[in-house]
């Protein structure tokens, strides 16, 4: 999985007025990245998944993720907003940094656990969360992210 993330799926100064809007975006990105040919049924997988409860997480992360038909590829997304974007999450900051994970309903299991694990870990991490908000670069983002994911 060392190059799971291409820099072409990390986009900067996106912008997003709420939650659905940044949901939205992610879910046509998807489209456009060849992830899925549905952005309705993602951002519904999405929308569902929210529903259970927020993806936002503390440092300004949120991992919003969605496991669907809809999806034909596992993949990643990373946004990064322009402004923090007023998202549930567990320290009430506004969001600036979304790493959302796609994944086929046949994988639901295994590699939608995996990367959720995974990323998950890594946000535990200081110096990553740190590394990512300050990366001015897909590429640098890209290579943060692949990082912590392909480590055993």
């Amino acid at each position: 999985m060392s190059e799971f993330v291409p820099a072409s799926n990390v986009v900067f100064g996106q912008s997003a007025a709420s939650v659905d809007e940044a949901l939205r975006l992610l879910a046509d990105k998807a489209v456009e990245l060849g992830l899925s040919s549905d952005a309705d049924g993602v951002y519904e997988a999405f929308k569902a998944r929210e529903a259970e409860g927020t993806t936002g997480m503390t440092g300004g992360f949120a991992i919003p993720h969605a496991k669907s038909e809809a999806i034909t590829k596992a993949g990643m997304i990373v946004v990064k907003f322009a402004e923090g974007v007023e998202w549930a999450s567990m320290d009430n900051a506004p969001i600036t940094c979304a790493i959302a994970i796609l994944t086929p309903a046949a994988e639901a299991g295994t590699t939608h656990l995996q990367l959720l694990s995974k990323v998950a870990v890594q946000l535990m991490d200081e110096g990553f969360r740190t590394g990512v908000q300050e990366a001015d670069s897909a590429e640098k983002v890209a290579e943060l992210v692949n990082a912590g994911i392909s480590e055993a």
